[in-house]
């Protein structure tokens, strides 16, 4: 029987108020990683009207001004008008931050006698924390994540561009993106809603009326922000589609002044929209050897690469760990019935072509050196509008770079089986 259901994705820009804290936590990470790339990083942000407040655990050997790093990063987003109730010139910065604790530190210190891409080193690294991690692909976009996240992001990176550019130059950074697509037998086959929330200036040129202003805002975002969003897809909005601006009949007051926000708090906008399982952690302001971020990456590498392979049109990997300890507790796949073999040998597969140790997912990304080799940024800039399907940064966990020898080992592992 055929069945007909709608999935809802959201993503927000870079200016609301929670992505604010995930950047500057990021902004951090890369400061002390490019100094220090054995920086221990557990940097939480939490912004309010006015106020910044940086806190956490950080053990590093670098000297880094945290006020500078949060107010650079708030002007770039876009913050340096006092009228916002924000501003990165005049808010207050406070910086409460404590040492790793030492019980948390053992599960990842070793001796440093082995060569540092060695396996024994890898054996002797544990996890920093236990937990479960997910990742996921599908085969609904090019770059392989599902079509209601993917929209949701393309409009919340567009509406940030038009702003940024003067294009639409009444536009304020907080803004929120929402698209429900259409399934029909689980393929996407349209879009039922479009919802835009984007913090506006009270009056647009010499328009006043408030009515006035938001029809002026929905006709310039359907043009400006939407259709060119989706030049380039099969999919489309068509007359049904409804397209909603602002619901509540303005959004003048926004950021940490309608809001406050918090590093973490948008763990489902940087994963999968909800498409897919998430194990809870949230990755900003986390060096990689927390395996909340690193094995994070390694499942959606893995899930992305069987996917890429044609292994399978869904593809889900979970890890878990255990503190101090180096290889996963367990290991999950599950295709949810689209994999072209028997999912055990879809296991067999990532346990021999793909490093799930922390110390190893660490090399094999290069997630110490990154920031270093990238001037100085690297993990702040996917700490909005998602850490997957970014198709514009280079990030290591995106290859699909092992779908060849996946699809070359399977085959050769079934001929065995067969001989």
């Amino acid at each position: 029987m055929s069945r007909r259901y709608l999935f809802t994705s959201e993503s927000v820009t870079e200016g609301h108020p929670d992505k604010i804290c995930d950047q500057i936590s990021d902004a951090i990470l890369d400061a002390l990683l490019t100094q220090d790339p054995s920086s221990r990083v557990a940097a939480e942000v939490v912004v309010n009207t006015g106020l910044v407040l940086i806190t956490g655990e950080i053990t590093t050997k670098a000297h880094v001004n945290y006020v500078n790093i949060a107010r650079q990063k708030i002007a770039e987003i876009g913050y340096t008008d006092a009228v916002n109730g924000f501003s990165a010139n005049s808010c207050s910065v406070l910086v409460a931050l404590d040492e790793q604790s030492p019980d948390i530190a053992q599960g990842v210190n070793v001796a440093q006698e082995a060569r540092q891409d060695s396996d024994e080193l890898f054996d002797k690294i544990g996890a920093g924390d236990q937990g479960i991690m997910f990742g996921f692909a599908c085969n609904e976009t090019p770059e392989l994540m599902p079509l209601p996240i993917s929209l949701a992001h393309r409009i919340a990176r567009r509406l940030a561009a038009v702003r940024k550019t003067g294009d639409l130059s009444y536009l304020r950074p907080d803004g929120k993106t929402q698209v429900s697509v259409i399934y029909e037998n689980g393929r996407p086959v349209g879009v039922d809603t479009i919802l835009i929330s984007t913090q506006h200036t009270p009056t647009i040129g010499d328009i006043v009326d408030e009515a006035a202003v938001q029809a002026k805002i929905k006709e310039d975002l359907w043009s400006a922000v939407v259709l060119p969003v989706f030049g380039d897809l099969s999919i489309q909005p068509d007359k049904n589609t409804r397209f909603l601006v602002n619901p509540t009949g303005k959004f003048v007051i926004g950021g940490p002044q309608g809001d406050s926000g918090l590093t973490g708090r948008k763990i489902i906008v940087d994963t999968y929209g909800g498409y897919s399982r998430h194990g809870g952690g949230a990755f900003s302001g986390k060096d990689p050897t927390k395996v909340d971020r690193s094995a994070a990456y390694a499942c959606r590498y893995a899930a992305k690469n069987i996917v890429a392979a044609g292994l399978a049109q869904k593809c889900e990997v979970q890890l878990s760990y255990a503190i101090g300890v180096a290889r996963p507790v367990s290991i999950m796949v599950d295709t949810f019935g689209t994999s072209v073999v028997d999912e055990q040998l879809l296991l067999e597969l990532i346990q021999q072509h793909f490093e799930l140790r922390p110390a190893g997912i660490i090399h094999a990304f290069n997630l110490r050196n990154l920031p270093s080799e990238r001037g100085g940024r690297f993990y702040q800039d996917v700490a909005a509008y998602g850490h997957f399907g970014r198709s514009d940064l280079d990030l290591p966990w995106e290859r699909t770079d092992k779908a060849e020898l996946l699809k070359q080992a399977l085959s050769k592992q079934l001929s065995t089986a067969i001989a």
